[in-house]
């Protein structure tokens, strides 16, 4: 872990880390505080079983023991029928990463694991996911902004029993983790007989999503250098231009990739499109004529010889003069440029809810 922390710089940085109470991200906790990092624990409570409460309260304890910061971040509110791993999982990291901004913290440690790592790539493939899904959890990522940092990813969760058995810890077992409705369980049940049969261990599922990482990150790499110098972007990175000829340049996973960042940066989405639409996309951008689209909350059209890549107006709305004077007047940079109206109004759009368009309707 001291290694982790020197490499990332944490030495100075306020962490918070998410902490269930469990094994794992108690020993992230620790294993922070061991290194010398101002750390604050973060309990979410989904209040999905009648012992949530007292499992937070008991992690609470634990924490004041040590003498480390700790909240408890509750999930209220009606709770899905269906899915509702999937939505919990969306609503911890919501809790968390909104915390950390309310507080200027922008480093978010989580517990996962090796053995957390194989469930994904299993879980992954057998959906059907590509390079990116298949490299698994990235030990640093972004998440609404927030930083994202697993330390732990190439640690076992018997190293990390270990850990907690030394230091007299006790941890608590969710129920969960034993219910074979959730897809990872059935996974996890499977992976000794992986071993057993084949020699598949976690270690070697862990291994590969590495290997796959590290193409990941060049192909990164690749689409943010032709974005830095190709791409213009508007209001801090809201909206984008690009010429049409520059796209159709690249390699069509290449342009894929381009797109799939673009989306999701102007649609302000945790995840782009679905593979095959962006594709499809891509496909309508090689015809002779693009007669333009939706997609993943944006708008993509051609206008100005550029292709423009924008939030999408959802409703009916006619930008006024005078309304883009307003404008005008906090953002005089646009005065001059030959902006199509669709634009101007995204532009606008952004403004009004921004401070300064609050403070204007007021």
């Amino acid at each position: 872990m001291s290694d982790w922390v020197q490499k990332f710089g944490l030495q100075n940085v306020k962490v918070a880390a998410g902490v269930s109470g469990g094994a794992d991200s108690l020993a992230l906790v620790f294993r922070l505080k061991d290194c010398g990092i101002k750390v604050t624990a973060l309990t979410v409570d989904h209040r999905l079983r009648p012992e949530s409460s007292d499992e937070a309260a008991y992690v609470a304890d634990l924490m004041k023991q040590a003498g480390i910061e700790h909240h408890i971040l509750v999930w209220n509110g009606d709770k899905p029928s269906s899915g509702v791993e999937e939505a919990a999982r969306q609503a911890r990291y919501d809790l968390l990463t909104s915390w950390c901004r309310s507080h200027d913290i922008d480093t978010l440690a989580m517990g996962h694991h090796r053995r957390d790592q194989a469930e994904t790539f299993l879980l992954r493939l057998q959906r059907g996911s590509g390079l990116y899904g298949l490299s698994g959890m990235l030990p640093v990522s972004e998440r609404q902004g927030i930083r994202l940092i697993r330390p732990q990813l190439d640690d076992s969760p018997d190293f990390l029993r270990d850990y907690l058995r030394r230091k007299g810890i006790v941890w608590v077992e969710d129920p969960s983790n034993r219910c074979e409705d959730f897809e990872r369980v059935k996974i996890r049940h499977f992976l000794p007989e992986l071993e057993a049969r084949i020699g598949l261990t976690e270690a070697r599922l862990a291994e590969t999503a590495a290997v796959l990482a590290r193409t990941r990150r060049y192909l990164e790499m690749q689409v943010d250098r032709f974005i830095k110098n190709h791409v213009r972007s508007w209001e801090d990175g809201l909206l984008f231009s690009v010429a049409p000829g520059q796209i159709a340049s690249l390699h069509p996973e290449l342009g894929y990739r381009v797109l799939s960042v673009l989306l999701k940066r102007a649609g302000q989405a945790v995840y782009p499109p679905e593979a095959e639409e962006i594709l499809r996309l891509v496909d309508e951008l090689h015809k002779p004529v693009f007669k333009g689209c939706t997609l993943g909350g944006c708008e993509i059209f051609l206008a100005r010889r550029r292709l423009w890549v924008i939030p999408e107006c959802r409703r009916r709305q006619v930008l006024s003069k005078s309304d883009w004077q307003k404008c005008l007047n906090f953002a005089p940079q646009y005065a001059k440029a030959d902006l199509p109206y669709k634009v101007r109004r995204a532009m606008f759009n952004n403004w009004m809810s921004s401070d300064n368009g609050k403070n204007e309707k007021q």
